[in-house]
């Protein structure tokens, strides 16, 4: 097997694997046998969304680690979520297939340029989506999803001031749903933000009953056009709610694989990037592979840890969120 050191540059276990073993069975015994439970994100591929255990978003998988009695947290997505189950289970052990698979929004974000950001608006109080890495967590007052962004800000007074970051297409989304003045850090995910709006009217012509959906982090431009607007499993449950037959959908195109199970029969299609490319993958995401995830929980690496200092000022902004969560029903 590779050394530390080894992982750490490829940031994935690199060792043969016997071809004619059965990935499927093999990743289900060790699951046993080492008492781990294995997470996958909405846009990771289908093979891993198909052996997960739990399918979601981001905040919504590390709620599920945490209520489970697995010793052993296996987290197929990007290493900010890795991170996110490590602080709401901090005596677990968090695994990532992929050391390397980071993340656009997270990387547009570095903790110390935010601090100094930070220091210039005193009287703010700070809320992050928490598409953001740990440090970046915190750093701030209230952590919110895609889902409950608006609500979270609706329910502090309206003269308190407001940071929000890291992603500036959210932030804006926000400031227009709640007509409050926020002060927003300018990053932002590269997926949602190669959509082509000239290609999207051209396939709305072509599918004139098609609905149009999108994510929040994608541009203002593209947003005015969509007929619904939410979060990853939101977009899920449009879909299964809806009467339409066919769907434009404006996210990663890895959700389209739970949409298609959902809805036998329904017709979706990925919203084209202004690229050559046909479809609309996340490059992080895909780098997990049902192969590094087999190594992964056969060598219980690579591991992401979290020091305990920035377990405990992460937390609480999580809290506070869950807290007003809960209160407001959502």
């Amino acid at each position: 097997m590779d050394t530390f050191e080894e992982i750490n540059v490829k940031g994935f276990v690199d060792e043969p694997i016997d071809p004619t073993l059965d990935l499927f069975d093999e990743i289900e015994k060790l699951k046993k046998e080492k008492n781990a439970v294995i997470l996958a994100h909405y846009y990771q591929e289908p093979d891993i969304q198909d052996i997960a255990d739990y399918i979601g978003d981001s905040l919504g998988l590390s709620q599920e680690a945490a209520k489970t009695d697995a010793e052993i947290i296996v987290f197929a997505g990007v290493h900010f979520m890795a991170e996110t189950a490590k602080i709401l289970s901090p005596s677990k052990k968090v695994l990532l297939p992929d050391l390397k698979a980071g993340c656009s929004l997270s990387d547009s974000c570095p903790p110390h340029l935010f601090a100094k950001f930070k220091e210039k608006y005193p009287d703010h109080l700070v809320i992050t989506y928490v598409n953001c890495s740990a440090e970046l967590k915190a750093l701030s007052d209230i952590v919110c999803t895609s889902s409950n962004a608006v609500q979270i800000v609706e329910s502090l007074p309206k003269d308190q001031k407001i940071i929000f970051g890291p992603d500036r297409n959210l932030g804006t989304y926000v400031a227009k749903k709640t007509g409050r003045d926020l002060v927003l850090w300018n990053g932002a995910c590269m997926v949602h933000e190669i959509f082509s709006v000239q290609r999207i009217n051209k396939l709305k012509e072509k599918h004139p009953e098609a609905k149009f959906i999108a994510h929040p982090e994608c541009e203002d431009i593209l947003l005015s056009m969509a007929d619904y607007i939410g979060s990853t499993t939101g977009l899920l449950k449009y879909t299964m709610n809806s009467d339409a037959k066919e769907f434009i959908v404006a996210t990663e195109s890895g959700i389209i694989h739970q949409m298609e199970k959902a809805n036998p029969g329904k017709v979706f299609i990925p919203a084209p990037p202004n690229n050559s490319c046909a479809c609309n993958d996340c490059p992080h995401m895909k780098r997990n592979t049902l192969e590094k995830l087999y190594l992964c929980l056969k060598n219980e690496l690579p591991e992401v840890d979290v020091p305990m200092h920035v377990v405990e000022k992460a937390r609480l902004p999580i809290e506070r969120m869950l807290e007003i969560s809960e209160r407001l029903g959502l």
